[in-house]
C-alpha cells in the first residue's frame, strides 16, 4: 500500500497520470478496462452541408480547431491500432462500419428514402472526441418517398470500435469506442451492456473509451446495446447493434 502511495506521490508531482487501468468487467481471460486518458480537443468542432443530386449525396463538413492528418500527441504510447494517416472524421450512414475521413468531403451513393448520416471527429487511433460540437447527426432524404422521418430526439447509439481486422501487435490492447446521443449512462440509469460472443461481459455505466484484453485469435462477435435500468434495450435508433471483428497474429488470416 505504502509503494502504491509512492507511485502516485511521484506522478503527481511530475504533473503526469499514473497509469492504473480501472477494470469495469471480466469474464474468463477477457478483460474490460477503461483506456488511458487521452489528450482533449474541446474546442474542435464540425459541422456538415449535404448537396443532393439524384441518389447521391455530396457531403461537405467544415472542421475547427482540429487537425486532420495530424498524429495525436500520444498515438505511439497507446498500444493499440493507430491511423498512419493520422486524425480524421468518422463518417457513418445508417449504423454501417464507418469511413475514415482525412479530407473534409465524401459522397455516398444511397437508395431513396430516409437515412441517418452521423459523423465525429476522431484522435488517429480512433477514439472519439465526445464533446458535442465535435459530432453532427442529421436525416438525408432520397428521392420522392412516404417513409416517416427519422426521430432525432429519441436515444442514439453509434457503434464506432472495434471494427474489421487487428494484427500482431494491434490485438493485444482493442479499443471499444462508441458515440451516444440523446442520453445519458449512470451507476443508477441507462448503461451499455456489453456482450462478446453472445456472452454479456458486463454493463458499462459511463460514456469513455475501454480497453478489451485476452481476447483470443480469430472472429469474434461484439454486441452493444443501449438498456434501461432493468436491463430492457431502449426504444431508440441502433440501440441494439452486433458487430464482428477479427483477430490475427499475422497475415495470412485464416478465415
Amino acid at each position: 500500500m505504502k509503494k502504491l502511495l509512492l507511485i502516485v506521490s511521484v506522478f503527481t508531482i511530475l504533473g503526469l497520470q499514473p497509469s492504473l487501468a480501472q477494470v469495469v468487467a471480466q469474464a474468463g481471460p477477457i478483460k474490460v478496462s477503461v483506456a488511458t486518458e487521452s489528450p482533449d480537443f474541446p474546442e474542435a468542432s464540425l459541422a456538415a452541408n449535404v448537396a443532393l443530386k439524384g441518389d447521391t449525396a455530396q457531403v461537405s463538413f467544415t472542421v475547427e480547431n482540429y487537425a486532420l492528418g495530424n498524429q495525436t500527441a500520444d498515438a505511439s504510447t497507446k498500444r493499440c491500432a493507430n491511423s498512419a494517416k493520422g486524425q480524421h472524421i468518422h463518417y457513418i450512414i445508417d449504423n454501417g462500419a464507418y469511413e475514415a475521413l482525412y479530407l473534409p468531403s465524401n459522397k455516398s451513393v444511397l437508395k431513396p428514402g430516409k437515412h441517418l448520416l452521423v459523423a465525429f471527429l476522431s484522435r488517429s487511433y480512433h477514439e472519439s472526441i465526445k464533446h458535442p460540437k465535435a459530432a453532427i447527426v442529421q436525416q438525408i432524404s432520397i428521392g420522392q418517398n412516404t417513409d416517416a422521418d427519422l426521430n432525432l430526439k429519441q436515444p442514439i447509439l453509434v457503434f464506432s470500435r472495434p471494427k474489421g481486422i487487428y494484427l500482431g501487435a494491434d490485438t493485444a490492447h482493442v479499443l471499444l469506442d462508441f458515440y451516444l446521443f440523446n442520453t445519458k449512462l449512470s451507476k443508477k440509469g441507462n448503461k451499455v451492456r456489453l456482450s462478446i460472443d453472445g456472452k454479456v461481459i458486463g454493463y458499462l455505466d459511463a460514456w469513455m473509451p475501454y480497453w478489451m484484453e485476452g481476447l483470443s485469435m480469430g472472429e469474434h462477435t461484439i454486441r452493444l446495446e443501449l438498456v434501461d435500468v432493468k436491463g430492457f434495450v431502449i426504444k431508440g435508433l441502433y440501440t441494439d447493434v452486433t458487430k464482428k471483428i477479427t483477430l490475427a497474429a499475422a497475415e495470412p488470416i485464416k478465415r
